[in-house]
C-alpha cells in the first residue's frame, strides 16, 4: 500500500480532533493576561529579581564610561599611575558585584519561572477537569496532552529567563542611546541610521515566523494523539497485522513534524544574520565617521570612540537577543493562544449561582418530555417520559443506538437535556449542584478504568476515607476477594494503567467493589455484566440482589437473562418508550420485547 494511500486511510481519524491554527493577531492583551500568573509573586521573587537585573545592567552601562572618559582620557591621557590603580580596582570590585548580582539574579528568575508554570498547568488541568463531557467527544487525549504538557513546557524558558532578559536588554538599549546621544549627538545618530532598515524587514518576518510555529505545535499534537492512538490500540494493531502500514503512517505525521519544524527554525534563524548586518555597518561608520569626528571635532576624543566601540559591540548584543526573544515570544504566543483556548472553553454542563446541595436523595427519578441530541443532525431522545421509583430496579433495553446509555448519562447529568426536565426527589437536577448529585450515584460502565496504583487503592477510589476494612467487606460482597488474595501480593498488589495483570471480569468486579464502596442511592449498571462468565454473573447477581435492595438501581444490558427480575423493563427504540412492565407482562404482551428474548433464545440453542 502506498504512503498516500496509507495517509487516505487515516485520515479520518484526525479530522475532528487535530488543533487547527487559531489565526489571531499579535497582541499585549493576551500576553498581559498570561502575566497576570506572575501576581502571586510580585511582592517576593519579581522584586529581588528585578533589582538584581538593574544593578547588574547599571553596572555594564558604567563601566565602558570609566573606561573611555575616565581611564583613557584622564588617567592613561595625563599619565596618571595612581587614578590609573584606583580605576583598575573599582572596574574589577564592579565586575564582581555584577557576578553576584547575576547568581541571585538567575536563581530567583528560575524559582520565579518554576513557581507560574506550576500554577499554570495546575490551573488548567483543575479547568479541564470541570469540563463537560461535550469537550471530550470532540478532542483526541493526545491533543489534550499536548495542551497541558508541551504547551505550558513551552513557556517555560519565556518565564524562566524571557522575560527579564527581555526588560534587561530593553533597559540597556534605552541607557546606550542616551548615554551615546550624550557622549555624541553627530556619531549617535550616523550609528542609527540602519536601525529604521532593520526594523521594516523584521516586521515583515513577524507574521510568517508567529505562523510556522503554531503549524509546528499543531503538527506536535497530531503526533501525539496518533501515538496516543496507537499505544491504546497495540493489540488491535498486532492482532490485524497492521504494524506496517501504522509504522509507515507515524513515518508521515513524523516527516511533517520535522519539516514544520525546520521551517519555522529556518524563519527564526533569519534575524540574526540581519542583526550582525547592520553590527556590520554601524561598526564601519563608527570606524569612519568616528576617526573623522576624533580629527575635526574636539569634543570626540579618543576616549569617547572607545566607549562610543564597547557600547556598539553592547547594542547590538541585546537586538539580536531581542529577535531570539521575539522568537520565543512568538511561541510563547501560540502556545498561550492553544493554553487559553482551554482556559476560555465554558462547561456546558453548568451549575446556577446557588445550587441545592443534597445532604441525602431517595433516588426518585422523573423524565418529563426530555429531548435530547448529541448533534444537530441526530435526535437521541424524542421527547420520553417516565418515571423510576426510589428503590426500583430499572431496566433499560433495545438495539444500539436506541437510547439507553443517553438516559444513564442524562442522570448524572453528563449532559444536560435540549428540552425538558430530568428530575431526582422532584428537583430538576439542573437545580442540584454536581457533586452533591453525582456523590450519591455510582456508575458502572463495560469498559472498566483499572487506575495505575494497589488493588485496595483502585477500589477506595469510590470513597476515598474508606477504611481497609470497608474496602475487603466491598470486595467480598462483589466476589472480588477471592481473585485478590490469590494475587502476588492481595490487596496491596500494584496494578498498572488499564490493569492489564487482570482478566476482563476481575476488572468488572474490582469497579463494583468500587462503586458499591460509594454506598450511592442510585446505581447504574451500563452493559456492566457483559464482559463477565455465566459463572462470575450468577455470583454478582446473587450480590447485588441484596445491596440493590433499598436503591435505585438502573441496568442497561444486551443479555436479556440479566434482567428478568427487574421491577420495571423500559423498552427503547431510536429514542422512544416503545414498551414497559415487568418480565412476565412484557412476555404475554408478545411485542419488541418478547422477540428480543425469543431471537437471543434461539441464538443460544444455535
Amino acid at each position: 500500500m502506498s504512503k498516500a494511500q496509507v495517509e487516505s486511510k487515516h485520515l479520518n481519524r484526525f479530522r475532528y480532533t487535530i488543533d487547527t491554527a487559531i489565526d489571531k493577531p499579535f497582541n499585549w492583551k493576551q500576553m498581559f493576561r498570561l502575566l497576570t500568573y506572575m501576581k502571586p509573586y510580585a511582592k517576593t521573587l519579581l522584586p529581588a529579581a528585578m533589582i538584581a537585573m538593574l544593578i547588574s545592567t547599571a553596572i555594564r552601562l558604567f563601566v565602558p564610561i570609566v573606561i573611555g572618559t575616565l581611564l583613557i582620557d584622564h588617567a592613561i591621557g595625563n599619565k596618571d599611575v595612581e587614578l590609573l590603580w584606583k580605576l583598575v580596582v573599582g572596574v574589577a570590585v564592579l565586575y564582581l558585584i555584577n557576578y553576584v548580582a547575576n547568581i541571585f539574579r538567575i536563581r530567583w528568575v528560575n524559582h520565579l519561572g518554576q513557581n507560574i508554570i506550576y500554577d499554570l498547568r495546575d490551573h488548567l488541568f483543575a479547568h479541564v477537569q470541570k469540563l463537560s463531557h461535550r469537550f471530550f467527544d470532540s478532542r483526541s487525549a493526545g491533543s489534550i496532552l499536548v495542551r497541558i504538557l508541551n504547551d505550558v513546557n513551552s513557556l517555560q524558558e519565556l518565564f524562566t529567563n524571557g522575560i527579564i532578559n527581555l526588560l534587561m536588554d530593553m533597559v540597556t538599549l534605552v541607557g546606550i542611546v542616551i548615554i551615546l546621544f550624550m557622549l555624541s549627538p553627530k556619531l549617535a545618530l550616523a550609528i542609527m541610521i540602519v536601525l529604521p532598515l532593520m526594523f521594516l524587514i523584521s516586521t515583515k518576518l513577524r507574521k510568517n515566523i508567529r505562523r510556522s510555529w503554531q503549524d509546528v505545535r499543531i503538527q506536535q499534537s497530531r503526533l501525539n494523539s496518533h501515538l496516543n492512538e496507537s499505544l491504546q490500540g497495540i493489540r488491535i494493531t498486532q492482532s490485524f497485522s497492521q504494524e506496517q502500514e501504522n509504522t509507515e503512517f507515524f513515518g508521515g505525521v513524523n516527516k511533517d513534524n520535522y519539516e514544520n519544524w525546520r521551517i519555522a527554525s529556518k524563519k527564526s534563524a533569519m534575524f540574526r544574520p540581519l542583526v550582525e548586518m547592520c553590527n556590520a555597518i554601524g561598526t564601519a561608520i563608527l570606524i569612519w565617521f568616528g576617526s573623522y569626528l576624533i580629527i575635526n571635532d574636539p569634543n570626540v576624543t579618543t576616549g569617547v570612540f572607545v566607549s562610543f566601540a564597547f557600547y556598539l559591540g553592547m547594542f547590538w548584543d541585546p537586538i539580536s537577543r531581542l529577535g531570539q526573544n521575539y522568537n520565543q515570544l512568538l511561541m510563547a504566543m501560540s502556545s498561550s493562544e492553544r493554553i487559553f483556548e482551554y482556559l476560555d472553553e465554558e462547561p456546558n454542563v453548568k451549575e446556577t449561582e446557588n445550587p441545592i446541595e443534597l445532604s441525602d436523595m431517595k433516588g426518585h427519578i422523573e423524565f418529563d418530555k426530555v429531548q435530547f441530541s448529541y448533534d444537530a443532525n441526530r435526535i437521541a431522545l424524542h421527547e420520553i417520559s417516565l418515571e423510576m421509583k426510589a428503590g426500583e430496579t430499572v431496566a433499560l433495553v433495545g438495539h444500539t443506538g436506541s437510547g439507553k446509555s443517553t438516559i444513564a448519562n442524562l442522570i448524572s447529568r453528563f449532559y444536560d437535556p435540549t428540552k425538558g426536565v430530568v428530575k431526582v426527589d422532584g428537583l430538576d437536577i439542573r437545580e442540584v449542584s454536581l457533586n452533591s448529585l453525582r456523590n450519591h450515584i455510582s456508575v458502572v460502565l463495560q469498559d472498566t478504568f483499572i487506575f495505575s496504583g494497589t488493588i485496595m487503592d483502585n477500589i477506595r477510589f469510590g470513597r476515598p476515607n474508606a477504611t481497609d476494612e470497608e474496602v475487603i467487606e466491598a470486595a467480598k460482597v462483589v466476589g472480588a476477594h477471592d481473585f485478590i488474595q490469590r494475587l502476588s501480593n492481595g490487596y496491596l498488589t500494584e496494578v498498572e494503567e488499564r490493569g492489564n495483570i487482570l482478566s476482563v471480569g476481575e476488572r468488572q468486579l474490582l469497579s463494583f467493589a468500587r462503586a458499591l464502596l460509594a454506598d450511592p442511592k442510585i446505581i447504574i449498571l451500563d452493559e456492566a455484566t457483559a464482559s463477565i462468565d455465566t459463572e462470575t454473573e450468577q455470583k454478582i447477581q446473587r450480590a447485588l440482589k441484596k445491596l440493590l435492595k433499598g436503591r435505585t438501581s438502573i441496568i442497561i444490558a444486551h443479555r436479556l437473562s440479566t434482567i428478568r427480575e427487574a421491577d420495571n423493563i423500559i423498552v427503547l427504540d431510536h429514542g422512544r418508550i416503545m414498551e414497559q412492565g415487568n418480565h412476565g407482562a412484557l412476555m404475554e404482551h408478545k411485542g419488541i420485547y418478547y422477540e428480543l428474548v425469543k431471537a437471543q433464545f434461539q441464538a443460544q440453542e444455535a
